[in-house]
Parts: C-alpha cells; structure tokens; sequence
C-alpha cells in the first residue's frame, strides 16, 4: 500500500461529536481558546420537514389567494415592493470590500479535499491540475476521498498516489454512509490544514489559486470564501451560456450582499473553509441534500463571514440539457429552501445580526416565497381577468437578475477594457441569461409543492462528468 494512501477500514471516530451536529447553546464567547464543536442542532432538528414543508405551502397559497380578495391586498404589496426596492438599491449601489492580496507572516497550511465518485473521466486532470498548485513546499496537501467508485477511479487515483507527493487518498467502504458530507467529515481528521478547500472532481483551477485566496482570511471574521463558479463549457449550448450568465449574476450578488454585511454563501465547488470555523459549527451536515448551503447558514449562525472572490474562478462542467438541468436545480431548491425548514427558529432568535437576518428575508421573498405563490396568484388573477397581483415585486425581481447579471458579466471582463462591442456582447448574454433565469419559478414551485408530500432521499447526488476543456 502506498505511504500517501489510507486503508479501507479505517475508522473515524474521532469525528464523532460531530455527528450530534448543532444545539441550542450559544457559542463560546471566547473563541482564542480551544474550539468545542458546538451543536447547533440536534437530529431531532431534520425531521419532519415534510410537515414543515405542508405548513409553509398551505400559509403562502391561502396568504396570496387572501391578499387577492383583501381590498387593500394591492396596497400591502406595492409597500413591501418599496421596503423591497429600497434594499434592492442598497446592494446595487455597494462597494466590493477590498480583497487581500498578500499574505502577512507565516503561510497557513492548507489541506484541498475532493469528495470523488465514480470519477474516471475527470479524475486524472483533477489531480494533476491541484498537485501543481503555486504555494511553498509542505504548506499544502490534497486528500481525494474515494466514496466505493464501481469504475477505475480507485485505480487511477492508486497510480496517482506514487506520482504526486502532495496527494494522499482515502477509500471509503460501501457501509461509509453521509454521501459527500460524511466522505468530508470521514477525511477531516486525517488532514493537517488551517484552510480547508473543497472542490469538485471536475474543477479546474489556476496554479495561482491558493495564493490569491488564502489572504482573505487574514481577516479574522471570515469563516469561509466562495471563489466565483465558471462554466469550462459554456459555449456547448443555450442552457450551458445561461449557467454562464446565471454563476455571473450569483457572484455579483453575493459581492454586494456581503459588501453590506449581509449573507456570503458557499456553493460547494471553489469553497474554503477556516477549519477552527468548521468546528465551531459541527462539521459538515449528513442530514442535508446540499452541504454547502446547510454550511453557510451555519456558519453565519455561528457569528462567521463569508467572502466572495471574482479572481481567480473556478471552472466546472454545466449540465447540457434541461432534463438534467432540472434534476440538478430541483436538488439545489431544496436543499436551500429545506435551511429554512431546520434553521427557521434560529433565524427569528436574530442569531446572526439584524443586518443578516434581513438580508436572508429579503432573499427568501426573492428566491423561494414569490415562485411558491405564483402559481396560486395566476389562477387568481385568471379568475378576476386582470394582472396578478404579485407582479410589483416580480418585475423588481427581474430588474435585479437583469441589472445584477450585467453588471456581474461586466466585471468578469473588466481587463477588457470600455468598448461598444463588449457591451452589446454582454447585454446580449443578460438578455439570454434572464431568459434561461424564468426556469428558476418553475422549478421551486414544483419542488416546495413536491417537498409537502415527499422530500427527497439523504443519498450521494451528483452530476455525471464527461470531462471538458476550459473554453
């Protein structure tokens, strides 16, 4: 067995007061000291989401029916369309914080992890590309976690092992449970760094990537700091240019929502976690179906930031049709909106700041509230033959995709300097984008009505990687 491997049976119970993820108790004010994995939540928390799920359904569709038959409904709307706006404006008019570019003193050391399954396609480049980062020698490792991969991943990687110095890999049993949180929870102990960087098998980095980001965290609130997600295809068709323009827009709003202190999110690939910030908040979640978004609320319930950098990104493969477009971000709607569902009386305890909580109201209408009641708006807008009666707030909604997508594609080319060219380019892809962005409503009314009457299986979900050049 190679010296840089790890054997199948290898326990990890030194994870184990992690599992009991999240009470009540309020975190150690004293955070100098050793850091306790604190608990958040108990398991008890991630059960009956189904209800939870029926509860919030039947208070949205009666809400809206209600606020169609009030009289003054219109005028309730037209003045939360206002508090809204005025937010809206806050963040379009916000200033990125300034980003770190040197690191002072001493280089933390930083342990890059890849949770990897059935990754044959991919996983060759990955390992080469991550191995090959530009950080001082022993400063920095990578851990492949190989999750019971039925094609040659595991060969592969056993080749790779005597290749790369930096690489190390561990193999997880078909017993191993928790899918890509439990493979991340079962390779933590064995890693020796400060930051903990998470990407996908499919990434693709910049050799600089490390130095660019690691002196974010000199400031010492930053729990963690999502780098900007690039589509390597997104020339292949309509659905891959308009997860280009949609991971555009994402960044740019979690710029200005972090410029103004509210919520920074992580996004799974191109994530970096402050590992004394990881433990303070349990660990990665295995009762969740998106780890990164379960994260982030925990990490900003546990009086953490999180950063977003523009450079350098991180590339990945886009799905290239709408069947597994919809798989995809069925998956993301409900992990995002089953938070809400765990964490709901943690938020209105105000444990992260008045600024954050409404932030995170704020885009709860936005994302998830305002799709759920669209559909019972329209058929109540068909019955009383005029305009439903959300579409103040809708059309904000769509001035910001459009205003946030722009501006986010403009910043991306930024070296390019002010020509005509560029914005009739960049106006095109918003426009196109906006119109990729409409499946958004679809798919989380489909998904909030689906989650109150069954929520999806815990189990390893991901998306197949045929392995792509950056383009």
């Amino acid at each position: 067995m190679p010296a840089n491997s790890w054997p199948e049976n290898d326990s990890y119970k030194e994870l184990e007061p992690l599992n009991s993820l999240l009470s009540d108790i309020d975190l150690a004010e004293d955070t100098e000291t050793e850091v306790e994995t604190s608990k958040l939540s108990l398991p008890s928390r991630f059960q009956g989401r189904r209800r939870k799920a029926a509860l919030v359904l039947t208070m949205v569709w009666s809400g809206t029916i209600a606020l169609n038959l009030l009289s003054w409904g219109s005028l309730l709307v037209l003045g939360l369309t206002t508090i809204m706006s005025i937010h809206a404006l806050v963040i379009v008019f916000a200033k990125p914080r300034q980003k770190i570019s040197q690191i002072q003193g001493k280089y933390p050391h930083v342990s890059v992890l890849v949770a990897a399954k059935n990754e044959e396609a991919v996983i060759g480049n990955l390992v080469e590309n991550l191995c090959n980062l530009e950080y001082p020698d022993g400063k920095y490792e990578v851990w492949i976690v190989d999750d019971n991969s039925s094609d040659r991943t595991p060969q592969l990687l056993k080749k790779l092992a005597k290749t790369y110095e930096h690489l190390h890999v561990l193999h997880r049993t078909s017993e191993a449970t928790g899918g890509k949180s439990g493979a991340l929870n079962q390779v933590l102990p064995l890693t020796k760094g400060e930051i903990l960087a998470v990407f996908d098998a499919d990434a693709q980095v910049s050799p600089d990537m490390l130095q660019q980001i690691v002196p974010m965290f000199q400031r010492q609130k930053v729990g963690a700091i999502q780098v900007r997600k690039a589509i390597a295809n997104a020339k292949f068709n309509f659905w891959t240019r308009g997860q280009m323009s949609e991971m555009a827009l994402d960044t740019y709003m979690q710029q200005q929502r972090s410029s103004i202190g509210g919520i920074g999110e992580l996004r799974g690939n191109g994530q970096f976690v402050r590992r004394q910030a990881l433990l303070s908040c349990g660990g990665w979640n295995e009762e969740t179906i998106t780890d990164d978004l379960d994260l982030t609320l925990r990490l900003h319930l546990s009086d953490w930031d999180i950063d977003c950098a523009l450079f350098p990104a991180v590339y990945e493969e886009g799905v290239t049709s709408a069947i597994a477009l919809w798989h995809q971000r069925s998956r993301w709607a409900e992990g995002g909106y089953q938070r809400y569902l765990d964490y709901w009386d943690l938020i209105l305890r105000n444990r992260m700041g008045s600024r954050k909580t409404w932030d995170l109201l704020m885009f709860a209408i936005t994302m998830y509230i305002l799709p759920t009641a669209a559909i019972p708006d329209l058929i109540m807008a068909i019955i009383k033959h005029r305009l439903p009666l959300l579409s103040p707030i809708s059309s904000l909604t769509v001035i910001m995709s459009l205003s946030g997508m722009f501006n986010g594609l403009r910043r991306i080319r930024q070296d390019r300097g002010f020509r005509v060219s560029n914005y009739l380019v960049i106006l095109l892809q918003t426009l196109r984008g906006t119109l990729y962005m409409l499946h958004w409503f679809v798919v989380m009314s489909a998904t909030t009505a689906r989650m109150s009457v069954r929520p999806k299986r815990l189990k390893w979900v991901k998306t197949v990687h045929q392995g792509s050049e950056n383009v």
